[in-house]
């Protein structure tokens, strides 16, 4: 369960932004939720009609002049990738441009084996190749070792990156980042297509036209693929290029489209992010990246749909490696549910495929709510990737385990990291140190609503108007609305049971609302009851008719203490970790054997969700923390069994009676009781 955060932007900012700037009332609340203030705040971040001039980036006419007489003078070039979407992009972009201008250039895209960036294997083999120029695209700002390497083979380098700079800049023509401390060009978040595109534009003199029309999709996708902040100029890059996706010519993308189910539905951020990115993806996990490139420069359609299928059939291979190894941490829970009850998730595995644990740890990070760190053994090697949100710091929690790693980077969301031989267990215990030290009270993974809905508002030309804030992406998330108090008149199974549909009266609006992957009878709420909501809107086009679309995010009871439970839970984990609580706690955390054979007799033959169970108990005698030491209880003397995956616990059929006393967290739990009474 997730915490909920509702916004209540100011209704005085709310109407000077529908006033202002013309827009409904939904979307100018979504605006003041976002920090908007004025009209003039919301034209400078989201209105943006233009990409800016190339040359305000540093060293932008350095690496022009450069990589143009290179073209004049004959001399071979080599563009440099990365094996991920935006590296594989930014590589064509410059490869296709340089090619059309006749210049004697090649491309290199290292494996995934290989390692991020720049190494010295691959710059040897370029020098053997001829090459006189390297440009990097979508890397380099750290390369500076790679970079002297460049010189002392008498090769010359540009960089171009979107990465932040360290504290030395590598050898080079021109650097071009624009986060470079020394460069004040005024939009710095461009991927580092991007800033191909840009670099593109550059040396056609500084216009835009020629650029925009033939990359502009490539760098959209690239900006969507790589969770750049869709504000500034970066909207304006993906609006353009998804116009020219949803209408393109170039035969890559009628492929992907088609293999993707998008042939005949519009482009969307959604679309791009889930559909076309992971396939371009794929290749560098499951494949080679320069699988992904060779598609995007081939001109024949049936080469390009051969190779997007091919694309197709490497991201249903990530899939299935993702499923499979998500589905082994879930059996290893199952068996030793400790692995979670820590203040942060380390979990290591054999040959898990290292192309697919950072997206699992992003998954168990979901599932959980805590910080995730997850590691593969392989051929002696212990490698993870990481993920995080909140004030908690992947990189802090890195660097305070350097001791035991042999390499690391990141940033607070994310990293990786590479275990010393025989520190497995080590770096956990430091982990858990790092996480009690700086947060004695852990981040809750939160969901936010911007704002509450009024029922009077869930008309057609309101949620319509919300288009205006389109694209959505990092930093401009579509808007999630709260609603309270909907009654629920009925309810109905959609898709054999895989999903629900509410009808819920919301004031004096009747309306529906859909619950993706969950049945009826695992909500938490029933017909009749009164629920809270957090919704995303959107309309409904069936034969003609137009209606508001509700999409549930979460929903529970009316009356819900979220505070309650987080607190109950949160010191239930404390307790099972052995962290000492305050003694007043263990009283009221001991349940009644009667508490705990309710709660055994409530579960219905077809098991059910904790979290549903507890809320549906709906027993002021028996808090959140009781009912998870009863659960632990149930579960450590097998009359229960929990899955992690789902939080589904089930009744286990047994033969003969279980002593309830002898469940080791009661005992335990009773024997602080105890000590606690002996205090007072």
């Amino acid at each position: 369960m997730k915490k909920w955060t509702v916004g209540r932007p100011d209704r005085n900012a709310v109407s000077a932004l529908m006033l202002g700037c013309g827009v409904s009332s939904l979307a100018a609340a979504a605006l003041a939720a976002k920090g908007y203030s004025s009209p003039d705040s919301v034209m400078e971040s989201l209105n943006v009609d233009e990409l800016s001039d190339p040359f305000l980036i540093k060293d932008m006419q350095e690496a022009a002049d450069t990589i143009n007489n290179a073209i004049d003078s004959g001399e071979r070039i080599c563009i440099y990738g990365d094996y991920d979407c935006d590296g594989v992009m930014s590589t064509v972009i410059l490869y296709s441009y340089l090619l059309e201008t006749g210049a004697d250039v090649t491309y290199y895209i290292p494996e995934r084996s290989e390692g991020y960036g720049l190494n010295m294997k691959a710059v040897d083999k370029i020098s053997d190749d001829g090459v006189s120029l390297i440009i990097t695209v979508d890397n380099g700002i750290a390369a500076i070792a790679e970079a002297e390497y460049i010189y002392a083979l008498g090769m010359k380098l540009v960089i171009t990156d979107h990465h932040q700079q360290g504290e030395q800049l590598p050898r080079a023509e021109a650097v071009v980042d624009p986060h470079r401390h020394d460069c004040f060009s005024p939009f710095k978040y461009m991927c580092g297509a991007g800033i191909a595109l840009k670099l593109v534009a550059a040396l056609d003199g500084g216009d835009y036209t020629m650029a925009l029309e033939q990359f502009g999709d490539l760098a959209a996708i690239a900006t969507v693929a790589d969770i750049v902040s869709l504000t500034g100029e970066n909207r304006f890059l993906v609006a353009y290029g998804m116009e020219l996706i949803q209408n393109s010519d170039r035969p890559s993308l009628i492929a992907l489209k088609e293999v993707c189910g998008l042939a005949d539905k519009p482009i969307d951020t959604r679309s791009i992010g889930f559909g076309i990115g992971p396939r371009i993806n794929a290749a560098g996990r499951f494949g080679s990246p320069k699988a992904a490139a060779e598609l995007f420069l081939c001109e024949d359609y049936d080469e390009a749909l051969a190779a997007a299928q091919e694309l197709d059939r490497l991201n249903n291979m990530r899939k299935e490696t993702e499923n499979a190894i998500t589905d082994e941490i879930y059996s290893m829970i199952d068996s030793s549910p400790e692995l979670i009850r820590g203040r942060v998730i380390f979990l290591c595995g054999k040959d898990w495929h290292h192309g697919v644990i950072g997206i699992v740890a992003s998954k168990i990070v979901e599932r959980f709510g805590k910080p995730c760190f997850i590691a593969s053994e392989s051929d002696g090697e212990i490698r993870g990737s990481a993920r995080a949100f909140g004030e908690f710091s992947v990189f802090g929690a890195l660097s305070y385990a350097a001791d035991v790693l042999d390499k690391f980077g990141g940033h607070p969301a994310a990293g990786g990291f590479t275990i010393k031989e025989g520190c497995a267990e080590k770096f956990r215990s430091l982990l858990e140190q790092y996480a009690l030290e700086n947060h004695r009270i852990m981040p809750v993974a939160e969901l936010k609503a911007d704002s509450p809905v009024a029922p009077q508002e869930l008309t057609v030309q309101n949620v319509e108007g919300l288009n205006v804030l389109e694209p959505f992406g990092t930093d401009n998330e579509k808007p999630l609305f709260y609603i309270e108090n909907a009654q629920i008149t009925d309810i109905f199974p959609l898709s054999d049971g895989a999903h629900s549909k509410l009808r819920v009266k919301i004031g004096f609006t009747q309306a529906d609302a859909l619950v993706f992957r969950k049945s009826p009878w695992e909500l938490n709420v029933s017909k009749g009851d009164v629920c809270d909501m957090i919704v995303s809107l959107g309309i409904n086009d069936f034969r003609g008719s137009r209606t508001v679309s509700i999409i549930v995010s979460d929903l529970r009871p009316h009356i819900f203490e979220q505070s309650k439970y987080f607190a109950a839970h949160s010191a239930f984990e404390a307790f099972l970790r052995g962290e000492e609580l305050p003694q007043n706690y263990y009283p009221s955390m001991n349940p009644s054997r009667n508490d705990v054979v309710k709660i055994y007799k409530a579960i219905p033959d077809g098991g059910i969700c904790s979290d549903t169970l507890y809320i549906k108990l709906n027993d002021r005698n028996i808090n959140y923390c009781k009912f998870c030491v009863s659960v632990e209880a149930l579960r450590q003397l097998g009359l229960i069994t929990v899955s992690c995956s789902d939080s589904r616990i089930a009744r286990v059929r047994v033969t003969q009676k279980a002593d309830l006393d002898s469940a080791p967290v009661l005992v335990s739990l009773r024997s602080r009781t105890q000590t606690a009474k002996i205090k007072e």
